[in-house]
C-alpha cells in the first residue's frame, strides 16, 4: 500500500512539475510572440565621429580611437512589457563599446552576434511608448547596409521570433534604419564627394554618346588587333552554321546556347563559321590565341588551341549589334594574362548553384578563365565531404542554438532560422555539375578551403563529430580529425570578432589529416567531372589577433600615443600561444615563433597537395609571408593573391612576393573587390574598409601590371591623392582577379547587382593592355596632380568608347541572359529652370517624374520643370529601373 501511495505521489509531483514547466514555456513563448509583433525597432546613426563630440573612444578601447554614436529606439505599439525574461539578439558588424541606459546591457556573443537584455534596473516599456538606448560602437557606420536585418526576441525555452519590421533580405532597410543624412563620412578628413544627382552629373560630364554605326564590329574585351570592314551580315535571317573542328561538343553546345540567347538559330543553312587548330600559325604560342576573319561568305577561325576557338566565337557574339547584325572584320588576338579570374565567397552567405552557373556563363562570354571557389569560412561550410557528414549537417547551417550542437550561431543578418542563405551547401553531385559546367567553358575551378584561420565552421563541426564518437566510446576515431587543442587557452580576437575557435590548430597531426581528407575528396570530384585539380587554394589569410594591431596600445604602457585605443594587452595572446602542442613546436625549433605557424602550416599542406597529384598551390599572400620563398613549398608552383591596399604601400610590397618566386595574381581590394560600393552614397551597399567606391570606370582605369601608375589616376580611401613608386624589380603579374566577399550580400539577386556590369571592366583589364598603361620602371614615382606619365586624354577616350559599348550594346545582352545587373542612377541638375541629365552608360533610357513617381517620362534633352524632380534609369528591356533619386 505504501508503495502504491508513493507511486501516486511521484506521479502527481511529476505531473505538477510538467504542468509548471509547460506553463513556464507558454509564458516565455507569449513574451516572445508579444514583443516580436508589437515592438517597432529604429536604428539611427547619430555621429560617426563621436570622439569630436566628447566621447573618449580611446578609453573605450576603440581601434585607432574611432567610435560612433547610435540611438536604438524600441517603440512599443501594444500593452506594457514588464517581464525581465527576454533578450533581443542582433547582428552588428561593429563591436559595441558602451550602452548609455542603465536599464539595458549588450553582450558580445561571437562574431557579429550581440545580445540586448534588461538589467536589474529595468522597470518596463510602457504601453504605446518608446525607450531609447544610446550606444557607442567601434569605428563608423556610413552605409545603410552596415546594419543587419532579422533582430529576434528570445525568452527561456521559447522559440525565438524575428521583430517584424527587421525581417527582410532586402537592402532596403528603411523600415527600421533611419536615413544617414550627413553621417556618410569616415572622419573630418574624408574628402570623398557624395554622389548626388548634381555631383554625378559632373562626374559623367566627359562621357559623350557615340553614334551607333561607329560601334559596329567592336569586340569586348578589346582584341590585340581589329580591323572592321563596311559590309554587314544579318544573322537572324538564316542563323549560323558552326563547323568548329577540334572543339569538344560540350563547348560547342555552350556557344550554341549563347547564339540562341540572342535569338539567333544554329542551323546547317546558316552563316558558316569554320574553325581549325594550327599551333604553327602563332609565334608566341599563348593559350587562347586566335585569328578571326569575317567576310560576306563566312567566318574563318584559326586557333592555337581549343580555348582559342571558343574565344573567337565569343568575339563574333560580342560584335553582334542591334538587329543581329555583324560586320566584316579581321582580328588577331591573345590574352594579356594567363590568369583572368573571379573569386566568389559562399562561406559568409551561401549562393545557389543556379547563381554560380550563371556567373560561370558570364565569365566565359568575356573570356575569363579562373573561378576561385571560396567554399568555407567561419560562418559556414559549403561542400559535402563523404565520411565527414557533420561538415554539412552542422557546419552549413546557422540557427539560434546557444549550445551549438545543432547548428552554428546566427551571423550576418541570418537571424534565428535556417531558411535563408545563411545556410546551405553544395552536394557532391552539385559540385561535380559546377566543375563540368566550368570545364565546358574553359574555366578552371580552383577550390579554396580557408585555413588555418577563418575555419570556425570546420572546427565546430569536428567538435560535434568528436562528441558523437566519444559518446559512442570511440576516442581514437573522435580525435582523428579534431582541429582544436583542448588545452589551448589563448585569448584571441579575429578580424570578425571570433575567439580561438576560429583558428584550426596547425600543430596537430589531426589537422593535417583533416586537410588531406578534404583535399582528396574534392580531388575525386574533379576527376569525376573531367577536370582534375591543377590548383588548390590554401587560404591562409588573417591568422592574427586584431588587438595587437597598430591601432591599439597597452593600457599599462608608460608612454601613451594619442589616437590609439587603450586595452589590456597583457591578457591578449597570439593565436595558439597557449597551445601546449604549439609551444612544443617553438621549443623544438620547428618554427621560429608562434607567429610563423600559419606559414609553417602552409608548407605542410603543400606536401599534402603535392601528394594528391596537384602541382600548384595558391594562397592569400599573408598566409605565406614568413616562408623563405616559393621554393620552400612542395608544389612546383606557388601563386599568391596579392590583396594589400595600394595606398598603404601595396604598390611596392607586391614586389617582395614576386621577387621570392611567387606568381602574383593582382587582387587589390581598393580596385577589384566587387563587394565594395559602386559609389559614395549611403544607399549603395558594400563594405568600404579598402575603398569608398569601386565603380566600372575606376576598374577600367586600373593598371594591374604597373601598380605605382594607379597613384596618378586614382585616390585613397579618404579621397586624397597619394604618391607611389616601386623600389624593387617587378617581373610582371601572373594575372588579375576580382573578388566578391558576401558578408552583406545575402541573396542571389544582390550578387548579380554587385557583380555586373563591373565584371566587364575586370575582364577588359585582364585580357587587354591599353596603350595608356605605362611599363613598370623601378624608382619612378607617380602622384595624382603632380606627375604626367599617363596619357589622360587617351584614357578618357578609351573609357568613353567602353562606356558606350556597355550602354548601347552589352546591357541589352545581359538582359537577354536574365542578369539582374545594377542600373546606374543618372546624373542631373536644374539649369535655368530646365532639367539636364546624363548617365554613365550612354544608350540607357533616363526617365524623370515631377509628381513624386506617379508618372514617368523619357528624358530626351533639356526640359522645363517645376518643383521637385525624380530621376531614374531604365533597363534596355524596360523591365527594371535604377534607384530613384530626387533633385532638391
Amino acid at each position: 500500500m505504501k508503495k502504491f501511495k508513493s507511486a501516486i505521489l511521484a506521479t502527481l509531483i511529476t505531473s505538477l512539475l510538467t504542468l509548471g514547466a509547460s506553463q513556464s514555456v507558454n509564458a516565455s513563448q507569449q513574451i516572445v510572440d508579444t514583443m516580436s509583433s508589437q515592438l517597432r525597432l529604429n536604428y539611427q546613426i547619430v555621429d560617426n565621429n563621436a570622439v569630436n563630440a566628447g566621447v573618449d573612444c580611446a578609453a573605450l578601447g576603440a581601434d585607432w580611437a574611432s567610435c560612433n554614436k547610435v540611438t536604438l529606439t524600441l517603440k512599443n505599439t501594444g500593452p506594457a512589457i514588464t517581464s525581465k525574461d527576454w533578450a533581443i539578439y542582433f547582428h552588428n558588424i561593429r563591436m559595441i563599446l558602451a550602452v548609455n541606459n542603465d536599464q539595458y546591457k549588450i553582450t558580445h556573443v561571437t562574431g557579429d552576434l550581440h545580445k540586448l537584455e534588461p538589467t536589474e534596473k529595468f522597470t518596463n516599456i510602457l504601453a504605446n511608448s518608446q525607450v531609447t538606448i544610446p550606444i557607442i560602437g567601434e569605428y563608423w557606420q556610413i552605409s545603410e547596409s552596415d546594419v543587419m536585418p532579422r533582430w529576434y526576441v528570445t525568452s527561456t525555452d521559447a522559440n525565438p521570433k524575428i521583430i517584424a519590421n527587421t525581417n527582410t533580405d532586402s537592402d532596403n532597410l528603411s523600415a527600421f534604419v533611419a536615413p544617414l543624412g550627413e553621417q556618410w563620412k569616415i572622419s573630418p578628413n574624408d574628402h570623398n564627394i557624395l554622389m548626388t544627382p548634381e555631383s554625378r552629373y559632373q562626374r559623367n560630364s566627359d562621357i559623350k554618346k557615340i553614334a551607333a554605326d561607329l560601334l559596329q564590329g567592336q569586340i569586348l574585351p578589346t582584341p590585340v588587333k581589329l580591323t572592321v570592314g563596311k559590309e554587314t551580315i544579318t544573322l537572324n535571317q538564316n542563323g549560323v552554321n558552326l563547323m568548329l573542328n577540334g572543339l569538344a561538343q560540350s563547348s560547342q553546345s555552350v556557344l550554341e546556347s549563347h547564339f540562341k540567347q540572342l535569338n539567333i538559330a544554329v542551323t546547317k543553312q546558316g552563316f558558316n563559321v569554320k574553325a581549325s587548330i594550327d599551333k604553327t600559325a602563332f609565334e608566341k604560342g599563348v593559350n587562347g590565341s586566335y585569328k578571326l576573319d569575317i567576310t560576306s561568305e563566312g567566318a574563318t577561325i584559326v586557333a592555337f588551341d581549343e580555348s582559342g576557338i571558343f574565344y573567337a566565337v565569343e568575339s563574333i557574339l560580342s560584335s553582334i549589334g542591334k538587329s543581329s547584325i555583324i560586320n566584316t572584320l579581321s582580328v588577331e588576338d591573345a590574352p594579356r594574362f594567363e590568369y583572368r579570374g573571379m573569386m566568389l565567397d559562399t562561406g559568409r552567405n551561401f549562393k545557389s548553384k543556379k547563381a554560380v552557373l550563371q556567373l560561370l556563363d558570364m565569365m566565359s562570354k568575356y573570356k575569363m578563365n579562373k573561378f576561385h571557389f571560396h567554399l568555407s569560412d567561419d560562418e559556414g561550410w559549403r561542400i559535402e565531404i563523404p565520411g565527414l557528414p557533420e561538415l554539412t549537417d552542422f557546419g552549413s547551417k546557422r540557427c539560434h542554438d546557444l549550445t551549438e550542437k545543432q547548428c552554428l550561431l546566427p551571423q550576418l543578418g541570418s537571424g534565428p532560422n535556417s531558411d535563408n542563405n545563411g545556410s546551405g551547401y553544395f552536394t557532391r553531385a552539385d559540385y561535380i555539375e559546377i566543375v563540368k559546367y566550368a570545364n565546358a567553358r574553359f574555366i578552371e575551378v580552383i577550390p579554396e578551403i580557408d585555413m588555418p584561420a577563418h575555419a570556425r565552421a570546420a572546427i565546430m563541426s569536428m567538435e560535434v563529430r568528436y562528441q558523437r564518437l566519444m559518446d559512442q566510446g570511440k576516442p581514437n576515431e573522435a580525435n582523428e580529425y579534431r582541429l582544436l587543442d583542448p588545452s589551448d587557452t589563448s585569448n584571441t580576437t579575429t578580424v570578425q570578432f571570433y575567439n580561438r575557435q576560429s583558428y584550426l590548430n596547425p600543430c596537430l597531426d589531426s589537422s593535417k589529416k583533416f586537410a588531406d581528407k578534404v583535399i582528396s575528396e574534392i580531388a575525386k570530384m574533379h576527376v569525376e567531372a573531367g577536370q582534375p585539380i591543377s590548383t588548390w587554394h590554401f587560404g591562409g589569410d588573417e591568422a592574427k589577433n586584431i588587438h595587437f594591431g597598430n591601432g591599439y596600445q597597452d593600457i599599462h604602457a608608460a608612454q601613451k600615443e594619442a589616437g590609439k585605443g587603450l586595452i589590456d594587452q597583457s591578457v591578449e595572446d597570439h593565436p595558439w600561444a597557449k597551445s601546449p602542442a604549439c609551444q612544443t613546436f617553438v621549443k623544438q625549433g620547428i618554427v621560429k615563433n608562434i607567429e610563423h605557424l600559419p606559414s609553417y602550416f602552409a608548407v605542410e599542406v603543400s606536401k599534402i597537395i603535392k601528394n594528391n597529384g596537384i602541382n600548384r598551390m595558391q594562397a592569400w599572400q599573408d598566409g605565406v609571408k614568413f616562408a623563405t620563398n616559393a621554393k620552400a613549398f612542395a608544389t612546383d608552383e606557388v601563386v599568391v593573391n596579392f590583396w594589400d591596399n595600394l595606398y598603404w604601400g601595396g604598390y611596392d610590397s607586391v614586389n617582395e612576393f614576386a621577387n621570392k618566386g611567387y606568381k602574383v595574381i593582382v587582387s587589390n581590394p581598393d580596385y577589384v573587390y566587387l563587394d565594395m560600393p559602386y559609389e559614395v552614397n549611403p544607399k549603395e551597399s558594400g563594405y568600404y574598409w579598402a575603398s569608398r567606391f569601386n565603380d566600372e570606370r575606376k576598374i577600367f582605369s586600373f593598371a594591374p601590371d604597373n601598380l605605382p601608375q594607379n597613384a596618378e589616376t586614382s585616390f585613397d580611401r579618404n579621397g586624397d591623392g597619394f604618391a607611389a613608386k616601386g623600389t624593387m624589380n617587378w617581373p610582371g603579374a601572373y594575372g588579375l582577379s576580382a573578388q566578391i566577399w558576401t558578408e552583406n550580400i545575402r541573396t542571389d539577386d544582390k550578387l548579380a547587382y554587385m557583380a555586373y556590369p563591373r565584371l566587364l571592366s575586370v575582364a577588359e583589364r585582364a585580357w587587354h593592355k591599353a596603350e595608356w598603361e605605362t611599363d613598370y620602371q623601378k624608382d619612378r614615382e607617380y602622384q595624382q596632380g603632380k606627375t604626367q606619365y599617363v596619357d589622360q586624354q587617351q584614357l578618357s577616350n578609351d573609357w568613353n568608347h567602353f562606356a558606350n559599348l556597355i550602354g548601347q550594346r552589352e546591357l541589352a545582352k545581359l538582359d537577354h541572359a536574365s542578369i539582374n545587373y545594377r542600373l546606374p542612377v543618372p546624373g542631373a541638375k536644374i539649369e535655368d529652370g530646365k532639367l539636364v541629365a546624363n548617365v554613365v552608360f550612354p544608350g540607357l533610357t533616363i526617365e524623370y517624374s515631377t509628381d513624386k513617381g506617379e508618372n514617368w517620362q523619357a528624358y530626351n534633352g533639356p526640359v522645363a520643370v517645376n518643383g521637385a524632380v525624380s530621376i531614374r534609369s531604365v533597363s534596355a528591356d524596360n523591365k527594371r529601373t535604377s534607384r530613384v533619386e530626387q533633385l532638391k
